[in-house]
């Protein structure tokens, strides 16, 4: 755990905090090889690059924006390919999509699901 990031979260002022919370730990629990810090002014997660940043600007959800760190891939042309039965990714582009949770009874549900999800992502990492 980052410091910064348990700071961040300490001073949070969210009214969805405990949420927040229980969406960061699921991330840092996808894999082991996961990093955190303090990126884009919110929690953001690597391995090897950001992929993964909590977004605090939405008051009704916690939503965790995934992404190949801060530049389009050219190499990726098409979608990722990401199983996602659940249909929890809202896709922004070929390679940035966007999970929302609005409730710990949501997050209770498909947190498994959004881990297999997160584990998927860091795969298209280099």
């Amino acid at each position: 755990m980052d410091p910064a990031v348990e700071e961040f979260l300490r001073q949070l002022d969210h009214p969805l905090k405990s949420e927040f919370a229980a969406v960061v730990e699921l991330i840092r629990n996808a894999s082991p090889a996961i990093g955190e810090g303090i990126k884009w002014k919110a929690p953001s997660f690597k391995v090897g690059q950001y992929f993964a940043t909590v977004n605090v600007r939405d008051t009704k959800a916690v939503q965790t924006i995934l992404h190949l760190d801060a530049k389009v891939r050219p190499d990726i042309k098409t979608r990722l390919l990401i199983d996602d039965p659940s249909k929890l990714l809202q896709w922004l582009s070929h390679d940035r999509a966007s999970v929302k949770f609005r409730s710990q009874s949501e997050i209770d549900t498909h947190g498994p699901a959004f881990q297999a999800i997160i584990r998927q992502w860091v795969t298209y990492l280099h």
